[in-house]
């Protein structure tokens, strides 16, 4: 007898597009199209259109696996975070918390403000993101693959249920993806770029060094992420009022006077 809950949509992968699909992906490991066929799976469970695959480290910027970005967009969308951006990206505070074989939506994990953020306005907004699906696969060298998945323009957001999708074929997205890469290093370093790599995260540690306090720093990295002051003052275990003062304190010590101000502050502290 049947214990199939009749509310529930029945698994993609009894379609034979789906089947068809996950054939040519498994058919695709170790060559150029699997990228472009694993992708084609994941749409037959969850449409979208825009894609961006990354490898994340916790100690040196991520590597570009894949994208679909056009080549006219491609500085504002890839490039652009390849450098600074995933600093100040919710995913990849997710990442470095520990968190892997997970699918999650922006807003499952964005802070409290964070589409009113300069961070979002400058980065976000310009790459006309409707919403952002992100699946995180852990990957042998304590590192994760990070599929960005998009919804662009007036596409719908992504729903509960779709999440929900995901996360059941997160173990046959994982195992096909490390079955692709189980030859060798994803990307190799160059043994002379590997002493700078842990400079970059330094660099988000010592933001303001010399000028700001150590608390200053973290509230002013907090604030650049879209967290708000009550936000700030329950992860930094602070008052709200305390934060305050940390924030005219931050601004006058930079010599500065808003929050894009600040935010160009701490791209140009990172990329020295």
């Amino acid at each position: 007898m049947s214990t199939q809950n009749p509310n529930e949509r029945p698994r993609p992968d009894a379609s034979p597009s789906a089947r068809g699909s996950l054939a040519r992906a498994i058919s695709a490991i170790n060559t150029a199209d699997f990228f472009p066929a694993i992708l084609d799976y994941m749409r037959s469970i969850v449409p979208f259109n825009g894609v961006f695959v990354t490898h994340l480290h916790r100690h040196r910027p991520p590597d570009h696996i894949y994208d679909n970005v056009r080549a006219e967009r491609h500085r504002v969308v890839v490039d652009q975070y390849l450098d600074n951006a995933y600093l100040l990206d919710p995913f990849y505070d997710v990442f470095l918390s520990g968190r892997s074989n997970c699918a999650m939506r922006l807003n499952d994990v964005a802070p409290d403000q964070f589409m009113r953020s300069t961070y979002y306005r400058r980065y976000y907004q310009n790459i006309d993101l409707r919403d952002e699906m992100a699946i995180l696969i852990a990957m042998a060298d304590d590192g994760a693959m990070f599929f960005s998945l998009g919804r662009l323009g007036a596409e719908p957001r992504f729903t509960a249920r779709e999440v929900r999708a995901f996360k059941n074929e997160i173990p046959l997205i994982a195992a096909l993806t490390r079955k692709h890469f189980e030859r060798g290093q994803i990307a190799p370093v160059k043994p002379e770029a590997a002493a700078p790599e842990h400079s970059l995260t330094a660099a988000l540690d010592a933001f303001g060094e010399n000028i700001l306090t150590a608390r200053e720093r973290e509230v002013a990295t907090l604030v650049l992420k879209g967290h708000s002051s009550a936000s700030v003052s329950a992860m930094a275990g602070i008052t709200v009022g305390t934060v305050k003062i940390h924030r005219k304190n931050i601004y006058r010590k930079l010599s500065i006077s808003s929050q894009s101000e600040l935010l160009s502050h701490f791209l140009r502290s990172v990329l020295s």
